[in-house]
């Protein structure tokens, strides 16, 4: 499928709203099942924000899951990930009434969770049960788009500002050659038109990136989109797109390794 550009959404589209209402599924959908067009369908207005598409996208909503889920079981021996997902209801106090994305999260474990908490201090660490404060692999879907990604989360603070440090200590080539290994992949600064195109980065063009990116402000994302508008959406709905999602997902766990406080990446605490 053709990489189309790639933009990061904000507003009832920004993973801070369903992250703070994500919780684990007791029974998780493990079974990768293809998009069907109501996946899409049920998020574009005036649906999304009717409760009578609830059906759908939570039909949807599991079949992201699945394919966090393959990914987690996939990559359990480099990293360990908890999943998690958005709610697929329109629900005010938290997505406006509408629901126009769905994501399905990849995130540290709790074992992992933990360590960060006792590191960083009880009142510090309160809100890192919220997926979106931690940085994050990503399955998600619009009515027009389907998307794979890593991010942190202008609040994921601990994760950007240990990916800058690290930049600082190691020099931009480590992450550089990380990034140009993601073809077809855009490296994208929140809402920013400028993109940064994987594969093709050079060290003045990741300068020209952290010139500007400050953690606790900014999202920070990597990511792969694929058009999914109705005249075209054929291409995302064959059976073979969810195993090709896990497989661009494993492609960026070197990322996730990289940038991530871990006991292996820590660039805030160790002295």
């Amino acid at each position: 499928m053709e990489h189309p550009d790639g933009r990061v959404s904000g507003g009832s589209g920004d993973d801070s709203a369903a992250g703070a209402a994500s919780t684990p599924r007791k029974r998780p959908s493990t079974t990768l099942e293809p998009f069907v067009p109501w996946d899409f369908e049920a998020l574009r207005p005036p649906r999304s924000r009717s409760a009578d598409h609830n059906d759908h996208r939570l039909a949807a909503r599991r079949r992201l899951e699945a394919v966090a889920k393959a990914l987690a079981t996939r990559t359990k021996k480099e990293v360990k990930l908890e999943v998690r997902t958005s709610i697929h209801n329109p629900f005010p106090p938290v997505n406006g009434g509408r629901v126009e994305r769905l994501w399905a999260y990849a995130t540290r474990a709790k074992a992992a969770k933990a360590k960060l908490r006792r590191t960083i201090g009880a009142d510090l660490a309160k809100d890192l049960d919220q997926a979106y404060r931690n940085g994050y692999l990503c399955a998600a879907l619009e009515a027009d788009a389907l998307e794979v990604g890593f991010r942190i989360h202008q609040d994921g603070w601990f994760d950007g500002r240990n990916l800058v440090k690290r930049t600082q200590a190691d020099g931009l080539g480590p992450l550089l050659g990380i990034l140009n290994e993601l073809e077809g992949f855009r490296l994208q600064l929140a809402d920013w038109k400028g993109e940064w195109i994987c594969g093709e980065l050079s060290v003045e063009r990741l300068e020209e990136f952290f010139k500007y990116y400050e953690p606790g402000e900014h999202l920070f994302a990597v990511q792969r989109r694929w058009p999914a508008q109705e005249a075209i959406r054929e291409a995302v709905l064959a059976p073979e797109v969810p195993d090709l999602m896990v497989e661009e997902m494993s492609r960026l766990v070197p990322l996730y390794r990289y940038a991530m406080w871990s006991d292996e990446s820590d660039f805030l605490f160790s002295s």
